[in-house]
This record gives structure tokens, C-alpha cells and sequence, in this order.
């Protein structure tokens, strides 16, 4: 039992301690105070922006005259056509919404707010990346077709591909790498066989034996154990 205990709370941490992707806009009033903080070299219309926020990465496009072209969720657009209604503050009621409907929009917002009050990272990706980093114009003129709604997904294309598909000509998510590998070392662990087999046991004794509590019983124990 004490292995059990040992085990959830290994892969909780892992899960918690992982970054999300994405992004997370707060309501208006809780944005005031935060003052930007600028990168140590001057921008070049361009440059990939990357800011660190609590649980995620956000990622941006520069295209001068301190503006930043990023990809955000949004469910107005899918509401409304007002683009002045759109171009408002994104609060998290509407963010929530856009993740869970698979909605986002490309928007240009000043380098203050899109910085949020965390420090500025310019073109960290560059020597990551495999693929050579385009000529800044054409990086800057390709976020720039980009701009409005778009179709979102949380795993597939997120602000991180968006960014890495104007500037390197390929989308990739390195945070979304990441969960995968850590989801995948989850699953390929044989305890979670017997973790799976223990909540299909008292789901069985809480619920009685029927279908739907025995085939999940037997399926998920014995999928995790073959992936294993």
C-alpha cells in the first residue's frame, strides 16, 4: 500500500511540476501593476518572444513598433464578427471557452501586455531548433497573414507551433514533447497496472458486477500492461 501511496504521488508531482502550453490572460483589473519587463537587446521586427508564466510558456512574434502578433484561445470569435468586441481584453471565462471549443485567435497587443510583467526571452528556440530560422521580414510578414481566427488545439497547435511555423517554416511544440514523454513514462510504468486494477476492483464492490465496471476492470489493467 505504501508503494501505491508512493507511486500516485511520483506521477502527480511529474504532472504538476509540468509546464502547460498554451496561454492565460487575466481579467482586466488583475493586469494592472504589472510592468514589463524589457529584454536586454533591442527587438528586431521578427524576433521570436518567449515569456515564462506560472504553469506554461507563452510565445509571441515581434513585429515592431512594439507590437506582438501571438496566438491565444478565444471563443468571441465564434460568437461575434465586432472586431472591436474581439480586440478587447481576452479575460479567462473566454479563454476557457475557446480551449474547450478548439477556437483561437492570432492578435497583435502591445509588448507590455503580451509580456504580462514576466521577463522578455529573445529567440531562445534558435539554437534548439533544427531547422534554420527564416529571414526576420518574411518571419514577421508570415505571423502577420496569420491574424484572426484560427482553429486551436491544446496538443496539436498551440501559441508554440504558431511561432515556430512563422519563424522556422515547421510547426513544433517542445512543451507538448514534453507532456507526451512524461505521459508516456506514466503509462509504460507497470504500477498503473495496478493502480487500474485496484479502482476496477472497488468500483466493482461500490457499483456491483456489471459491463461497465468489469470490461474496464479486465481492458485498461491488461492495455497497460501490453504497452508496458
Amino acid at each position: 500500500m505504501l508503494q501505491l501511496f508512493t507511486f500516485l504521488l511520483e506521477k502527480f508531482s511529474l504532472l504538476f511540476n509540468f509546464k502547460l502550453f498554451g496561454s492565460s490572460w487575466s481579467d482586466g483589473e488583475d493586469r494592472k501593476g504589472h510592468a514589463p519587463r524589457a529584454p536586454p537587446q533591442p527587438l528586431r521586427r521578427g524576433d521570436l518572444l518567449e515569456v515564462p508564466r506560472t504553469l506554461f510558456t507563452h510565445f509571441g512574434i515581434y513585429l515592431g513598433d512594439n507590437k506582438v502578433a501571438h496566438l491565444i484561445p478565444d471563443i468571441l470569435p465564434v460568437l461575434t464578427l465586432d472586431r472591436k468586441l474581439i480586440g478587447s481584453v481576452i479575460t479567462n471565462k473566454r479563454l476557457i471557452f475557446g480551449v474547450i471549443y478548439r477556437c483561437a485567435t492570432v492578435r497583435v497587443d502591445t509588448l507590455e501586455d503580451f509580456a504580462y510583467g514576466s521577463n522578455i526571452l529573445v529567440n531562445p528556440m534558435d539554437k534548439i531548433m533544427k531547422d534554420q530560422a527564416l529571414a526576420n521580414e518574411d518571419v514577421a510578414k508570415r505571423a502577420e497573414k496569420h491574424i484572426g481566427a484560427t482553429p486551436y488545439s491544446l496538443l496539436w497547435y498551440n501559441c508554440e507551433h504558431f511561432v515556430t511555423d512563422c519563424r522556422y517554416g515547421c510547426a513544433a511544440s517542445l512543451q507538448t514533447d514534453k507532456f507526451c514523454k512524461c505521459l508516456k513514462s506514466i503509462i509504460r510504468d507497470q504500477r498503473c497496472v495496478a493502480v487500474t486494477g485496484l479502482l476496477g476492483i472497488v468500483s466493482i464492490i461500490c457499483y456491483g458486477m456489471a459491463p461497465s465496471t468489469t470490461l474496464p476492470t479486465i481492458l485498461i489493467p491488461f492495455t497497460l500492461w501490453m504497452a508496458g
